[in-house]
């Protein structure tokens, strides 16, 4: 028989998450995007231990890029940065708009300038999305400060700016963040930085 998700090649894998037998491509390309894999899913398992190569060459080539906006931050400010990654991820324009890299960059040093400013003392308000998110994120229980939310915000901003001068196209660094998010929900290490102290105790 076809297999249901695609109707085109031959079932031949049991989905514990559909509950059906699907073909080896929709397994593997669907893969915690489209189908929410159990942990125990055997294929997860085999996937997560042994990646493709061309994967793997793909999550190496998605770190070489994002290093040198990573670098210089602390394991705290690390883990805020991709907290701060996973909200925008999930950010759905109002409309036929789409967010693109851009976007972000904008946002991230607007949002950067209020804190920075914020951090000296001075009142100056700019009413943005990321802002929101840090107000809902310390609601959660982050203990973050201004000045280093700041710091990490001006990391986003610099990472969305620079990743098109080695990916082409206006959504290059949204799509190699969502590539990285994927990964670290898929129960891989995000890149490497300083020791530090954690932002959720």
């Amino acid at each position: 028989m076809s297999c249901p998700q695609c109707q085109l090649r031959k079932e031949r894998r049991a989905c514990p998450a559909l509950h059906q037998t699907i073909c080896a491509v929709c397994c593997g390309t669907k893969r915690l995007t489209e189908i929410q894999c159990p942990d125990d899913c055997v294929y997860l398992t085999s996937a997560r231990e042994h990646p493709a190569a061309v994967v793997k060459r793909q999550q190496e080539h998605d770190v070489a890029i994002l290093l040198p906006t990573l670098k210089g931050l602390s394991e705290r400010q690390h883990q805020l940065f991709f907290l701060f990654q996973s909200l925008i991820s999930r950010h759905t324009p109002e409309g036929f708009t789409r967010l693109i890299d851009d976007d972000v960059a904008e946002a991230a040093a607007v949002a950067a300038s209020t804190l920075e400013t914020a951090a000296k003392g001075v009142i100056y308000e700019h009413a943005t999305e990321m802002k929101t998110m840090l107000a809902e994120m310390r609601q959660q229980g982050a203990k973050v400060s201004d000045r280093e939310a700041a710091i990490v915000l001006r990391a986003i901003e610099k990472g969305a700016r620079e990743a098109r001068k080695v990916e082409p196209g206006d959504t290059s660094y949204l799509t190699l963040m969502a590539r990285l998010l994927q990964r670290n929900r898929a129960g891989a290490q995000p890149p490497p930085a300083d020791r530090g102290s954690l932002i959720i105790p």
